[in-house]
């Protein structure tokens, strides 16, 4: 058997209009602190969107989304957090904000591959 760590994630949800507080997930970020790894994979529905804000600014919030991709990966595409570690980079991702992607509560596990861990998460809980 692999050697398994402990990970966080929290889902990354879409808020369209954040007085009514109607969501759905668009998103899990994934750290684990043995591994020094953080990231994020998003999936936007659409027709969620629409619904839920037939006005809502769907390139905006598809531009949120890679946003948490790019702070993640870090490098040029994290901004001011480029040089910051993934525990860093994972902590101010997680914070509450109200804006229209919003994180959701940190959750945790183990896992012997948080790359796998990532799919899976935005498999069952996103997609």
């Amino acid at each position: 058997m692999s050697e398994r760590d402990v990970f966080e994630y929290a889902l990354l949800r879409v808020v369209p209009r954040v007085e009514r507080g109607e969501c759905f997930n668009a998103g899990v970020v994934v750290y684990c602190r043995a591994r020094s790894f953080v990231a994020a994979r998003t999936h936007l529905d659409e027709a969620k969107l629409r619904a839920l804000d037939p006005q809502a600014d769907v390139a905006g919030v598809r531009a949120a989304l890679r946003a948490v991709e790019g702070v993640c990966r870090g490098g040029r595409d994290a901004g001011q957090a480029a040089g910051d570690d993934a525990g860093r980079r994972f902590r101010w991702l997680i914070a509450p904000r109200s804006t229209v992607v919003q994180p959701g509560p940190v959750h945790s596990g183990l896992t012997a591959d948080p790359e796998t861990e990532v799919e899976r998460l935005l498999d069952l809980l996103v997609r």
